[in-house]
């Protein structure tokens, strides 16, 4: 019993210890580098805007727009890739912030491997 009065105790302690500066506003991914935009092969379309996506693959089989985001879904019969896009902070054109692959059953894709083969068709 004590031991949990004593961690309940020290959450508050722990919480003043986090970062509470924010860089972006809320809901909203940066386009900054990142980790996948360092991903060799994914460059081709991190940072993309979607007629640039639309030249790389073709017209998507699905045109999400729910303001301020917006969802293009390519496919092949080797994968299914999301790309999310998102306006930059200080506005302007929506650019490919996320992606996201996968088999037609659901399983995962590299995501990399599901660029090339929608590249290629």
């Amino acid at each position: 019993m004590k031991a949990k009065f004593l961690i309940l105790l020290s959450l508050p302690a722990l919480a003043a210890c986090a970062s509470t500066t924010a860089t972006t506003r809320p809901g909203l991914p940066a386009i900054a580098a990142s980790p996948l935009n360092s991903v060799a092969g994914l460059d081709i379309v991190m940072g993309k805007t979607a007629s640039q996506l639309t030249r790389l693959f073709g017209d998507p089989q699905l045109d999400i727009s729910e303001p301020p985001a917006r969802k293009l879904q390519f496919a092949s019969g080797a994968c299914i890739l999301d790309a999310y896009l998102y306006p930059p902070e200080d506005g302007g054109v929506q650019r490919v912030t996320h992606i996201d692959a996968r088999r037609s059953d659901g399983a995962a894709v590299d995501r990399v491997s599901c660029v090339n083969a929608l590249r290629l068709r």
